[in-house]
């Protein structure tokens, strides 16, 4: 009987906080089970030989949306199978009650069993979520969510306060599908976080924590209204003005004071800009014994309204909060660099090319980015600007799984899950929708050529994707934290 399942010989492991190691890897029941030289091929039921190539710990993507415009069974199947090509490994899902994914309210403890139901055998990475109290009572469910499904971390979207920006006719309340006679404020928001914190315990590895949507909702009102009388250009410039910086930089203002009262960790999720960057800045220096982390994602590091329009590339770049400028695509890879960046996502929601069309406010915001995420950081963050391959393994992989409660991912140590990605870092490969193994049928990298790919990434001690194509039946588990 073979001794490992897996034996991953020949390449250089990149360890996050550490460094680049010579050794082989050996995997024995979906762990790492050995590492060391010259390890015996003889001893290993399969053998993956990574000569000249780099041993990376498989990403995980933190910021992800399965099923919020597609049935949810179905995009488990096709945008995990999307994240196998960029090396994601483990997905942490957002969902919430109301409009858009199962079209429901009410309470977890009915809801959120429907979900896992429907996501099960259906997704090839593992899988995790964080969940978004809506309601007063779902704010009572969070330590219930903790203790039963392993939920550590919760949601709030600042721009819903009041106002749903598709149109200005339309409250938070219709948005929400809720009629609780409670508006979804900053009052929300605060009880939000006590419940948060009160949930936590301090100095334990359980951090349960709020992520934040920043963008202040009055002053987009007033934005939007602005440029719809100036024309109402149907463009990603257009939108960029709707929802300028200024707003991000309030509402991070807004969510930072209050958490501080509150002692409630926080994830300023998406920072856009120069401007929300700074504001994060401030809210550290400000609040010191505050947990504050921040997160990026793909499309704000390396995309800018200007070039797309420019390009005639249309609204399928459409998200929120925009598209910025090339400005600020350099001031986030500074904060990338300079480690005031905790990590690095995609913010992967797969929106069809139908669902974006050219009206601009009608159309639906979002677009898949997973199987870009360790090639943009190889080729844009290790190749053009230097980022050292255990600081791309820490942004995309160590510090989500640190932050949101995954023990046993994010490193290729010895007792750690066999999430494991081989990178040829001289590959080079134009991006296009058929690459990338998704549903979505356009892409807003399209055209654009990238250097560094996985061409093996395994979960759970299994190969699940070699030479750009998947092996197997979906594998993936679902993940408990805390």
């Amino acid at each position: 009987m073979a001794r490992y399942d897996l034996l991953i010989t020949n390449g250089t492991l990149i360890q996050p906080h550490v460094g680049e190691i010579r050794a082989d890897l050996a995997v024995k029941d979906g762990r790492i089970a050995a590492l060391g030289e010259d390890l015996s091929t003889g001893h290993a039921a399969e053998v993956v030989d990574a000569t000249g190539r780099v041993v990376l710990p498989g990403a995980v993507d933190a910021h992800y949306h399965l099923g919020i415009y597609r049935d949810l069974a179905l995009d488990a199947y096709e945008e995990t199978r999307s994240s196998l090509v960029g090396g994601a490994t483990t997905v942490l899902s957002y969902f919430r009650t109301g409009e858009h994914y199962l079209n429901r309210t009410g309470r977890y403890e009915d809801i959120f069993p429907e979900v896992l139901r429907a996501v099960a055998g259906r997704a090839f990475t593992d899988y995790g979520f964080h969940l978004a109290p809506m309601t007063t009572d779902q704010i009572g469910e969070i330590p219930r969510l903790i203790t039963e499904y392993g939920v550590t971390s919760f949601k709030y979207y600042m721009f819903y306060k009041g106002f749903n920006l598709a149109s200005s006719s339309r409250d938070a309340a219709s948005f929400r599908m809720a009629d609780d006679g409670q508006e979804y404020d900053l009052g929300h928001l605060f009880e939000l976080m006590e419940a948060v914190a009160s949930a936590g315990t301090p100095g334990s590895r359980r951090r349960v924590s709020l992520s934040l949507h920043c963008e202040q909702s009055e002053l987009m009102r007033l934005f939007i209204d602005r440029v719809r009388k100036d024309g109402d250009p149907q463009t990603l410039a257009a939108y960029h003005r709707g929802r300028p910086p200024l707003t991000e930089r309030v509402a991070i203002g807004e969510a930072t004071t209050l958490a501080h009262a509150a002692r409630c960790p926080v994830n300023l999720l998406h920072l856009s800009g120069a401007d929300a960057l700074d504001a994060a800045r401030t809210a550290r220096r400000g609040h010191p014994g505050l947990d504050v982390r921040t997160e990026v994602t793909l499309h704000h590091l390396c995309l800018d309204h200007a070039s797309l329009d420019a390009a005639g590339a249309g609204l399928g770049a459409k998200v929120n909060p925009p598209l910025r400028t090339r400005h600020d695509n350099e001031a986030l890879w500074t904060g990338v660099l300079d480690g005031d960046i905790d990590w690095i996502a995609s913010d992967h929601a797969c929106c069809m090319e139908e669902h974006k069309g050219d009206e601009l406010w009608p159309a639906l915001p979002g677009f898949g980015g997973t199987a870009l995420l360790y090639p943009v950081l190889l080729s844009e963050g290790h190749h053009r600007r230097g980022l050292p391959l255990h600081r791309v393994a820490e942004l995309v992989s160590a510090n989500p799984a640190r932050a949101y409660g995954l023990t046993r991912k994010g490193s290729l140590l010895v007792g750690a899950d066999a999430d494991i990605v081989v990178a040829d870092l001289d590959k080079r490969q134009t991006v296009s929708a058929d690459l990338l193994l998704s549903g979505q049928d356009h892409c807003p990298f399209d055209g654009v050529e990238l250097r560094g790919w996985p061409v093996t990434t395994i979960v759970g001690g299994r190969v699940a994707y070699r030479d750009g194509a998947v092996v197997g039946e979906p594998s993936g588990r679902y993940v408990r934290r805390g």
